[in-house]
């Protein structure tokens, strides 16, 4: 079907195959979000779905070829949201809590790895390697459901710094786990000896990446002056993600630890917000492109037979019992961490709620992992991950949304919304609806002066102080004429 579309439409050209068959992934990306949108879905799940639909087993559309060219992106997608990361690790709040993050963190990532391990080795029968690499992955938590949870509902308080955080330090932990865990299974398969080597080795090159993506900070900083136009500033934050991407690719390691080292180092030192909002209005078009394409590598028949190099069970089983088992991990982990780091009540009750989103950092790694492994294995892997990342970017969100009511960092009563003085200058009670009116004009007042988005703003200032920039230039110009 593939050949004859392109046929009928007369391209023969390589050029054009690739740059239609992007315009497509886009297009159909962004019209499936329209509709996913009116059934309350996150637009992960609409690219992911997506990728499915044009994808071999249904329009087909998009060559082979293409599909294998665009593996680079997992790397650029893990970039991007890594580096994003850092900018919620700022040294001032892991100072005051950060002993007890730590041990929440290590509780709910290893609960979770436990439980999925003695699911898939123990319960279900499933290859070492295959269990080994899957279980690393369980520990893992996507960041951006929850910050865009938490920022569609201005929540805030110490819950919020506390879900941050543990989710900042629960993936450091997660990819060296991870990382460990691809070592293994090389191992396992190569042979049945596991060498000690084969453990310590990628710990070594990870906490060496994490240096290098400091460094890679420092000198950002010192590149990024405030002399410098925000579009430039753009360009270079741009390179160098790509730069440090190229340079953990030939390393053969992922870049998400040493990217968000840089994110981390970077807000330090520079305190400067505003280039994490303008990439994060600059990268949906990347991340559209990578999680269609992975809906693209998603093998729907592998589903439901079993593959005999991980075990005799059917994939669509193992990634809805993973699904379950992880989300029991998380919040039993969370729970006990909560209690031995000494966090409140409200905390200890509803932090693993707000952990289950894991489709944003899973997919990219796992994408990686695939590549590593190769053959059956490194798809069933793929395969699994991405059927239970879209069950997670499905209820993810909704219990974040529960996780910050119930802890209190947001609320929809008025009345906590806003402080006002119950009574007059004379000492006198306000009735229920002079309360009521004032509280509303005191919305009004604090309600900004339009609804753009923090990052569409801090876009839109760039583009304007460009523009301003090149009227100066032209009117110096004219007036030397």
């Amino acid at each position: 079907m593939q050949e004859s579309i392109y046929e009928y439409m007369n391209i023969t050209s390589p050029t054009a195959v690739v740059v239609i068959s992007i315009a497509m992934i886009l297009m159909f990306g962004f019209l499936s979000t329209r509709i996913t949108k009116l059934i309350k879905l996150p637009d992960v799940t609409a690219y992911i779905l997506t990728g499915v639909l044009i994808g071999p087993y249904f329009l087909n559309l998009i060559p082979k070829s293409i599909i294998e060219g665009m593996d680079f992106l997992a790397d650029i997608a893990l970039a991007f949201i890594a580096f994003g990361m850092g900018e919620f690790f700022r040294f001032d709040l892991l100072k005051k809590n950060g002993s007890r993050v730590v041990l929440t963190a290590i509780f709910e990532g290893t609960l979770a790895s436990a439980l999925v391990f003695i699911l898939t080795y123990f319960v279900l029968g499933l290859n070492f390697a295959f269990s080994v690499v899957v279980s690393a992955l369980a520990s893992l938590t996507a960041p951006t459901s929850t910050m865009m949870t938490i920022r569609q509902l201005r929540a805030k308080g110490d819950f919020v710094n506390t879900l941050l955080q543990v989710v900042a330090i629960d993936n450091i932990i997660g990819l060296l786990a991870y990382s460990v865990a691809i070592s293994i299974a090389l191992s396992s398969l190569n042979s049945s000896l596991i060498e000690p080597r084969s453990i310590l080795e990628p710990v070594i090159i990870n906490l060496g990446v994490i240096v290098l993506g400091g460094l890679f900070g420092v000198f950002m900083k010192l590149m990024i002056q405030k002399k410098r136009s925000t579009d430039n500033r753009l360009i270079i934050a741009i390179a160098l993600l790509f730069g440090f991407c190229g340079i953990c690719t030939l390393l053969d390691v992922s870049p998400l630890l040493g990217c968000m080292s840089m994110g981390m180092i970077y807000i330090n030192i520079s305190d400067d917000d505003k280039l994490f909002k303008q990439l994060n209005y600059f990268r949906p078009p990347i991340l559209l492109l990578f999680f269609v394409r992975s809906g693209l590598t998603f093998r729907l028949d592998a589903l439901i037979t079993p593959m005999g190099s991980v075990g005799a069970t059917p994939l669509l089983l193992i990634s809805v019992t993973y699904f379950i088992v992880r989300i029991i991990g998380k919040y039993s982990g969370a729970f006990i961490g909560s209690i031995v780091a000494q966090k409140e009540k409200k905390v200890r009750n509803n932090l693993g709620l707000a952990l289950i989103p894991q489709a944003g950092v899973a997919i990219p790694l796992v994408a990686m992992g695939s590549r590593a492994i190769g053959g059956d294995l490194g798809s069933a892997l793929e395969t699994v991950i991405l059927a239970a990342g879209i069950l997670y970017e499905i209820v993810g969100p909704a219990l974040a949304k529960l996780a910050l009511f119930k802890s209190g960092a947001c609320s929809q009563k008025i009345e906590d919304i806003v402080e006002i003085t119950e009574r007059d200058v004379d000492g006198r009670q306000k009735s229920e609806v002079e309360l009521l009116i004032e509280r509303i004009q005191k919305i009004q007042t604090e309600l900004p002066e339009h609804t753009d988005s923090e990052e569409e703003q801090a876009f839109t200032s760039a583009a304007e102080e460009h523009y301003e920039l090149i009227a100066s230039r032209r009117q110096r110009f004219n007036s030397r004429r």
